[in-house]
């Protein structure tokens, strides 16, 4: 059985590669929640990740530690899309508890909503 997005989304940290315009791809670890079938992220509205997802939706994600540079399992192809950040907000508070929610405050105070955005990772079809 092959995994699927939604099922990656269980790990505490989440290996988010994007791909620069030449193709080389860029890994970044980020919190993620799952929603349904989905992955949900949530980042900064001006990050060089954002920027590559908006000119190329293709993705790669994979478990990993908080720095990135232990990877878990398998790597699953998916595709992403950049959403409202209040219901990747929800969702990343619910999963991460107290700390989820001051980090969101945190970013909250320092960026102001529109300083965050959400990214939906679906499964490739």
């Amino acid at each position: 059985m092959n995994a699927t997005v939604g099922q990656i989304a269980e790990a505490k940290y989440v290996m988010f590669t994007t791909y620069k315009k030449d193709g080389t791809p860029v890994a970044s670890p980020l919190w993620a929640a799952r929603d349904g079938a989905d992955l949900v992220l949530w980042t900064v509205t001006d990050s060089w990740k954002v920027k590559r997802l908006r000119r190329n939706n293709n993705v790669l994600v994979q478990a990993c530690d908080a720095r990135g540079t232990k990877t878990f399992g398998p790597v699953v192809a998916g595709v992403g899309e950049l959403i409202d950040v209040g219901p990747a907000v929800a969702l990343i508070e619910r999963k991460y508890g107290i700390i989820g929610r001051l980090t969101v405050l945190g970013s909250r105070l320092r960026r102001g909503r529109a300083g965050t955005i959400g990214i939906r990772v679906h499964d490739v079809v």
